[in-house]
Protein backbone atom coordinates (compact mmCIF):
# COMPACT_ATOMS: atom_id res chain seq x y z
CA UNK A 1 0.00 0.00 0.00
CA UNK A 2 1.41 3.59 -0.87
CA UNK A 3 1.58 5.85 1.98
CA UNK A 4 0.40 9.21 1.67
CA UNK A 5 2.55 11.87 1.71
CA UNK A 6 2.05 15.51 0.81
CA UNK A 7 3.87 16.40 -2.66
CA UNK A 8 5.84 19.67 -2.33
CA UNK A 9 4.92 22.08 -5.44
CA UNK A 10 8.78 22.09 -6.62
CA UNK A 11 7.78 18.18 -8.29
CA UNK A 12 4.61 20.29 -9.76
CA UNK A 13 6.70 23.13 -11.17
CA UNK A 14 8.91 21.53 -12.76
CA UNK A 15 9.02 21.28 -16.38
CA UNK A 16 8.30 17.46 -18.00
CA UNK A 17 11.72 17.88 -20.24
CA UNK A 18 13.86 18.89 -16.98
CA UNK A 19 11.91 15.71 -14.81
CA UNK A 20 12.55 13.26 -18.13
CA UNK A 21 15.81 14.91 -18.03
CA UNK A 22 16.13 13.84 -13.93
CA UNK A 23 14.55 10.33 -14.68
CA UNK A 24 17.31 9.51 -17.41
CA UNK A 25 19.69 10.39 -14.52
CA UNK A 26 18.09 8.00 -11.84
CA UNK A 27 18.13 5.26 -14.30
CA UNK A 28 21.81 5.40 -15.14
CA UNK A 29 23.12 6.10 -11.48
CA UNK A 30 24.67 9.33 -12.50
CA UNK A 31 26.80 10.70 -10.38
CA UNK A 32 27.55 13.95 -12.05
CA UNK A 33 23.40 14.98 -11.28
CA UNK A 34 24.40 14.47 -7.45
CA UNK A 35 23.68 17.78 -5.92
CA UNK A 36 21.53 18.85 -9.04
CA UNK A 37 18.13 17.39 -7.74
CA UNK A 38 16.76 14.55 -5.26
CA UNK A 39 14.14 12.06 -5.87
CA UNK A 40 11.73 11.33 -3.45
CA UNK A 41 9.61 7.43 -3.65
CA UNK A 42 6.27 7.85 -2.28
CA UNK A 43 5.76 3.87 -1.63
CA UNK A 44 8.79 3.74 0.64
CA UNK A 45 8.86 7.50 2.12
CA UNK A 46 12.58 7.86 1.19
CA UNK A 47 14.33 10.63 -0.93
CA UNK A 48 17.84 9.67 -2.32
CA UNK A 49 20.44 10.92 -4.57
CA UNK A 50 20.50 10.10 -8.10
CA UNK A 51 23.37 7.52 -7.96
CA UNK A 52 21.41 5.64 -5.22
CA UNK A 53 22.39 2.08 -5.35
CA UNK A 54 18.76 0.79 -4.01
CA UNK A 55 16.73 -0.76 -6.43
CA UNK A 56 15.20 1.75 -8.77
CA UNK A 57 11.53 2.43 -8.16
CA UNK A 58 8.93 2.73 -10.67
CA UNK A 59 8.37 6.30 -12.48
CA UNK A 60 4.79 6.61 -11.17
CA UNK A 61 6.14 6.54 -8.02
CA UNK A 62 8.80 8.96 -7.91
CA UNK A 63 8.36 13.17 -7.13
CA UNK A 64 11.71 15.35 -7.61
CA UNK A 65 12.88 17.68 -5.61
CA UNK A 66 15.78 20.49 -6.16
CA UNK A 67 17.02 20.23 -2.65
CA UNK A 68 16.93 17.87 0.51
CA UNK A 69 15.13 20.16 2.97
CA UNK A 70 12.59 20.43 0.23
CA UNK A 71 12.01 16.72 0.23
CA UNK A 72 12.14 16.48 3.96
CA UNK A 73 9.41 19.37 4.42
CA UNK A 74 7.37 17.39 2.06
CA UNK A 75 7.47 14.21 5.18
CA UNK A 76 10.46 12.29 3.31
CA UNK A 77 12.93 10.48 5.39
CA UNK A 78 16.54 10.47 3.72
CA UNK A 79 17.60 6.90 2.43
CA UNK A 80 19.82 5.68 4.87
CA UNK A 81 22.25 3.90 1.90
CA UNK A 82 22.89 6.88 -0.27
CA UNK A 83 22.76 9.40 3.16
CA UNK A 84 21.31 12.48 0.96
CA UNK A 85 21.14 14.45 3.61
CA UNK A 86 24.89 14.62 4.08
CA UNK A 87 27.50 16.27 1.91
CA UNK A 88 29.13 14.13 -0.60
CA UNK A 89 32.76 14.10 -0.34
CA UNK A 90 35.44 14.69 -2.60
CA UNK A 91 38.92 14.27 -3.16
CA UNK A 92 38.77 18.10 -3.53
CA UNK A 93 37.12 18.31 -0.34
CA UNK A 94 39.32 16.10 1.16
CA UNK A 95 42.38 18.01 0.15
CA UNK A 96 40.47 21.60 1.22
CA UNK A 97 39.66 20.30 4.71
CA UNK A 98 43.43 19.13 5.18
CA UNK A 99 44.41 22.37 4.30
CA UNK A 100 42.27 24.02 6.72
CA UNK A 101 43.42 22.11 9.12
CA UNK A 102 47.23 23.07 8.44
CA UNK A 103 46.22 26.61 8.71
CA UNK A 104 44.84 26.27 11.55
CA UNK A 105 47.73 24.44 13.11
CA UNK A 106 50.35 27.17 12.04
CA UNK A 107 47.52 29.88 13.08
CA UNK A 108 48.93 32.07 15.88
CA UNK A 109 45.16 32.13 17.16
CA UNK A 110 42.23 29.86 15.66
CA UNK A 111 40.76 31.51 13.06
CA UNK A 112 37.07 32.00 13.03
CA UNK A 113 34.35 30.12 11.07
CA UNK A 114 33.83 33.12 8.63
CA UNK A 115 37.28 33.32 8.04
CA UNK A 116 38.01 29.58 7.33
CA UNK A 117 34.50 29.68 5.24
CA UNK A 118 36.02 32.72 3.38
CA UNK A 119 39.37 30.80 2.49
CA UNK A 120 37.61 27.52 1.31
CA UNK A 121 34.56 29.82 -0.73
CA UNK A 122 31.80 27.75 1.08
CA UNK A 123 29.52 29.51 3.48
CA UNK A 124 30.14 29.06 7.15
CA UNK A 125 26.86 26.49 7.30
CA UNK A 126 27.81 24.30 4.53
CA UNK A 127 32.19 24.44 5.51
CA UNK A 128 30.90 23.50 9.59
CA UNK A 129 29.44 20.58 7.90
CA UNK A 130 31.84 18.96 5.95
CA UNK A 131 34.49 19.99 7.95
CA UNK A 132 32.77 17.47 10.73
CA UNK A 133 32.28 14.93 8.19
CA UNK A 134 35.13 14.74 7.38
CA UNK A 135 37.72 14.91 10.59
CA UNK A 136 35.04 14.07 12.82
CA UNK A 137 35.16 17.47 14.70
CA UNK A 138 34.03 21.12 14.16
CA UNK A 139 36.56 23.68 13.63
CA UNK A 140 36.45 24.98 16.72
CA UNK A 141 36.49 21.70 18.30
CA UNK A 142 39.54 20.65 16.40
CA UNK A 143 41.29 23.95 16.93
CA UNK A 144 40.88 23.67 20.60
CA UNK A 145 42.43 19.62 20.50
CA UNK A 146 45.28 20.85 17.99
CA UNK A 147 45.80 23.99 21.12
CA UNK A 148 45.69 21.27 23.98
CA UNK A 149 48.13 19.29 21.88
CA UNK A 150 50.34 22.91 21.71
CA UNK A 151 50.24 22.74 25.43
CA UNK A 152 51.08 19.27 25.77
CA UNK A 153 54.34 19.28 23.78
CA UNK A 154 55.60 23.32 25.68
CA UNK A 155 55.05 21.74 28.93
CA UNK A 156 56.78 18.37 27.87
CA UNK A 157 59.68 20.33 26.74
CA UNK A 158 59.35 22.25 30.01
CA UNK A 159 58.92 25.34 28.51
CA UNK A 160 58.01 28.10 30.91
CA UNK A 161 54.01 27.31 31.72
CA UNK A 162 52.97 31.29 30.70
CA UNK A 163 54.88 30.66 27.58
CA UNK A 164 53.49 27.55 26.15
CA UNK A 165 49.97 28.79 26.80
CA UNK A 166 51.17 32.18 24.65
CA UNK A 167 52.24 29.60 22.18
CA UNK A 168 49.10 27.49 22.16
CA UNK A 169 47.18 30.37 20.93
CA UNK A 170 45.66 31.79 23.71
CA UNK A 171 45.69 35.71 24.29
CA UNK A 172 45.50 35.66 27.89
CA UNK A 173 46.47 33.17 31.16
CA UNK A 174 42.43 33.38 32.15
CA UNK A 175 41.78 32.10 28.58
CA UNK A 176 43.28 29.40 29.54
CA UNK A 177 42.15 28.49 32.96
CA UNK A 178 38.89 28.42 32.51
CA UNK A 179 39.42 25.02 30.34
CA UNK A 180 42.49 23.60 31.86
CA UNK A 181 40.53 20.62 33.00
CA UNK A 182 38.69 20.04 29.52
CA UNK A 183 41.85 20.98 27.70
CA UNK A 184 44.78 18.92 30.24
CA UNK A 185 42.77 17.09 32.86
CA UNK A 186 44.81 18.68 35.50
CA UNK A 187 46.60 22.34 36.27
CA UNK A 188 49.67 22.50 33.95
CA UNK A 189 52.14 22.03 37.23
CA UNK A 190 50.81 18.60 37.91
CA UNK A 191 50.74 18.07 33.95
CA UNK A 192 54.22 18.68 34.13
CA UNK A 193 54.95 16.03 36.95
CA UNK A 194 53.23 13.54 35.70
CA UNK A 195 50.06 14.00 37.57
CA UNK A 196 51.91 14.71 40.47
CA UNK A 197 50.24 16.08 43.34
CA UNK A 198 46.80 14.52 41.94
CA UNK A 199 45.42 12.11 44.79
CA UNK A 200 43.88 9.15 43.27
CA UNK A 201 42.18 6.43 45.32
CA UNK A 202 41.61 2.74 43.82
CA UNK A 203 41.32 -0.70 45.13
CA UNK A 204 41.07 -3.53 43.19
CA UNK A 205 38.46 -6.31 43.50
CA UNK A 206 37.87 -9.64 42.07
CA UNK A 207 34.82 -11.55 39.80
CA UNK A 208 33.89 -13.91 37.22
CA UNK A 209 35.59 -12.37 34.65
CA UNK A 210 38.65 -11.74 36.54
CA UNK A 211 40.74 -8.90 38.49
CA UNK A 212 39.12 -5.54 38.70
CA UNK A 213 40.56 -2.13 39.30
CA UNK A 214 38.60 1.38 39.92
CA UNK A 215 40.34 4.38 40.60
CA UNK A 216 38.78 7.45 41.12
CA UNK A 217 40.18 11.35 41.76
CA UNK A 218 37.99 13.87 43.78
CA UNK A 219 35.83 14.54 40.54
CA UNK A 220 35.23 11.22 39.96
CA UNK A 221 35.59 7.46 38.50
CA UNK A 222 38.98 7.82 36.22
CA UNK A 223 39.75 4.30 35.51
CA UNK A 224 38.15 1.18 35.48
CA UNK A 225 40.87 -1.32 34.44
CA UNK A 226 39.83 -5.57 33.83
CA UNK A 227 42.70 -8.26 33.42
CA UNK A 228 44.47 -11.54 34.84
CA UNK A 229 46.02 -10.13 37.87
CA UNK A 230 45.78 -7.21 40.12
CA UNK A 231 49.40 -6.43 39.68
CA UNK A 232 49.02 -5.66 36.26
CA UNK A 233 46.29 -3.29 36.39
CA UNK A 234 48.57 -1.32 39.23
CA UNK A 235 51.05 -1.08 36.95
CA UNK A 236 48.73 0.17 34.08
CA UNK A 237 47.43 2.78 36.58
CA UNK A 238 50.58 3.72 37.24
CA UNK A 239 51.71 4.30 33.85
CA UNK A 240 48.53 6.21 33.18
CA UNK A 241 48.99 8.46 35.98
CA UNK A 242 53.16 8.03 36.99
CA UNK A 243 53.71 10.90 39.55
CA UNK A 244 50.17 10.63 41.00
CA UNK A 245 50.07 9.95 44.53
CA UNK A 246 48.39 5.98 44.61
CA UNK A 247 46.14 5.37 47.54
CA UNK A 248 44.97 2.30 48.45
CA UNK A 249 41.14 2.48 49.08
CA UNK A 250 39.36 2.58 52.54
CA UNK A 251 36.08 1.14 53.45
CA UNK A 252 34.00 3.32 51.82
CA UNK A 253 35.83 3.51 48.88
CA UNK A 254 35.69 -0.57 48.80
CA UNK A 255 31.84 0.12 47.91
CA UNK A 256 32.07 2.04 44.67
CA UNK A 257 34.37 -1.14 43.75
CA UNK A 258 31.15 -3.12 45.18
CA UNK A 259 29.36 -1.22 42.54
CA UNK A 260 31.39 -1.34 39.60
CA UNK A 261 31.44 -4.93 40.25
CA UNK A 262 28.27 -5.63 40.96
CA UNK A 263 27.42 -4.08 37.27
CA UNK A 264 29.87 -6.67 35.64
CA UNK A 265 27.87 -9.69 36.92
CA UNK A 266 24.33 -8.09 36.73
CA UNK A 267 24.46 -5.65 34.10
CA UNK A 268 20.41 -4.75 34.98
CA UNK A 269 21.29 -2.74 38.04
CA UNK A 270 22.90 0.29 36.45
CA UNK A 271 26.08 1.79 37.31
CA UNK A 272 25.34 5.50 38.38
CA UNK A 273 28.83 6.99 39.32
CA UNK A 274 30.60 10.06 38.49
CA UNK A 275 33.03 9.96 36.12
CA UNK A 276 36.48 11.74 35.06
CA UNK A 277 36.79 11.29 32.30
CA UNK A 278 39.79 12.41 30.16
CA UNK A 279 40.69 12.44 26.30
CA UNK A 280 40.75 13.81 23.21
CA UNK A 281 37.99 15.99 21.88
CA UNK A 282 37.05 13.37 19.29
CA UNK A 283 37.89 10.42 21.87
CA UNK A 284 35.44 12.07 24.47
CA UNK A 285 32.22 12.48 21.55
CA UNK A 286 32.45 8.55 20.63
CA UNK A 287 32.61 7.84 24.61
CA UNK A 288 29.34 10.12 24.91
CA UNK A 289 27.77 7.91 22.07
CA UNK A 290 29.02 4.71 23.62
CA UNK A 291 27.04 5.56 26.88
CA UNK A 292 23.74 6.06 25.05
CA UNK A 293 23.69 2.45 24.09
CA UNK A 294 21.02 0.54 25.90
CA UNK A 295 22.57 -2.94 27.59
CA UNK A 296 21.75 -5.57 25.72
CA UNK A 297 22.34 -3.47 22.09
CA UNK A 298 24.93 -3.12 20.00
CA UNK A 299 26.32 -0.66 17.14
CA UNK A 300 28.93 -1.61 14.33
CA UNK A 301 31.57 0.95 14.56
CA UNK A 302 30.47 2.56 11.28
CA UNK A 303 27.03 2.91 13.36
CA UNK A 304 28.88 4.79 16.00
CA UNK A 305 30.71 7.01 12.98
CA UNK A 306 27.17 7.86 11.50
CA UNK A 307 25.85 8.92 15.60
CA UNK A 308 28.85 11.10 16.07
CA UNK A 309 28.11 12.72 12.60
CA UNK A 310 31.68 11.65 11.00
CA UNK A 311 30.39 8.46 8.36
CA UNK A 312 34.37 9.01 7.60
CA UNK A 313 35.71 8.21 10.66
CA UNK A 314 34.88 4.34 11.25
CA UNK A 315 38.46 3.35 11.81
CA UNK A 316 39.06 6.58 14.00
CA UNK A 317 36.01 5.37 15.96
CA UNK A 318 37.79 1.69 16.89
CA UNK A 319 40.95 3.65 18.15
CA UNK A 320 38.87 5.68 20.82
CA UNK A 321 37.47 2.46 21.57
CA UNK A 322 40.77 1.03 22.38
CA UNK A 323 41.57 3.47 23.96
CA UNK A 324 38.89 3.70 26.71
CA UNK A 325 39.62 3.86 30.33
CA UNK A 326 36.54 3.03 31.63
CA UNK A 327 35.75 -0.49 30.95
CA UNK A 328 31.83 -1.22 31.27
CA UNK A 329 31.15 2.66 32.80
CA UNK A 330 31.93 3.97 29.06
CA UNK A 331 30.56 0.21 26.81
CA UNK A 332 32.61 0.26 24.37
CA UNK A 333 31.97 -3.54 24.54
CA UNK A 334 28.73 -2.86 22.92
CA UNK A 335 30.15 -1.82 19.61
CA UNK A 336 30.83 -4.86 17.20
CA UNK A 337 31.98 -5.57 13.66
CA UNK A 338 29.49 -4.45 10.74
CA UNK A 339 28.80 -8.43 10.39
CA UNK A 340 27.83 -8.44 14.05
CA UNK A 341 30.88 -10.53 14.53
CA UNK A 342 32.66 -9.54 17.72
CA UNK A 343 36.32 -7.98 17.19
CA UNK A 344 39.17 -6.84 19.22
CA UNK A 345 38.49 -5.25 22.94
CA UNK A 346 40.83 -3.76 25.31
CA UNK A 347 40.04 -6.24 28.45
CA UNK A 348 39.90 -9.15 26.34
CA UNK A 349 37.85 -10.85 23.51
CA UNK A 350 36.25 -13.42 26.21
CA UNK A 351 35.25 -10.59 28.38
CA UNK A 352 33.68 -8.45 25.74
CA UNK A 353 31.51 -11.74 24.68
CA UNK A 354 30.53 -12.42 28.31
CA UNK A 355 29.18 -8.71 28.83
CA UNK A 356 27.11 -8.75 26.10
CA UNK A 357 25.98 -12.45 26.47
CA UNK A 358 24.93 -11.21 30.15
CA UNK A 359 23.31 -8.03 28.85
CA UNK A 360 21.47 -9.88 26.09
CA UNK A 361 20.38 -13.10 28.26
CA UNK A 362 20.28 -11.33 31.77
CA UNK A 363 22.38 -13.79 32.70
CA UNK A 364 24.07 -13.36 36.46
CA UNK A 365 26.55 -15.16 38.41
CA UNK A 366 28.03 -14.66 42.01
CA UNK A 367 31.16 -12.91 42.96
CA UNK A 368 34.11 -12.61 45.50
CA UNK A 369 33.92 -9.56 48.04
CA UNK A 370 35.93 -7.17 46.36
CA UNK A 371 39.29 -7.17 48.55
CA UNK A 372 41.81 -4.25 48.61
CA UNK A 373 45.23 -4.00 47.27
CA UNK A 374 47.06 -1.19 48.78
CA UNK A 375 50.44 0.25 47.66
Amino acid sequence: MSRKVAAKPTDALLTAQLKNAFWRAVINRDNTADGRFFYAVKTTGVYCRPACGARTPKRENILFYLTGADAEEAGFRPCKRCKPNQLPISKGHLALITRLCRDIDNAESPPTLSALAERANLSPYHLHRLFKQVTGLTPKAYATARRANRIREGLNRNVNITQAIFDAGFNANSAFYTKTHQLLGMTPNRYRRGGAGLAIHFAVGQCSLGSILVAATSRGVCAIFMGDSPEELVNGLEQRFPNAELIGGDRDFEQCVALVVGFVEAPETGLDLPLDIRGTAFQQRVWQALQAIPPGSTLSYSQVAERIGSPQATRAVATACAANPLAVAIPCHRVVRSDGSISGYRWGIERKRALLAREVNGQSTGCEKAPVVKK
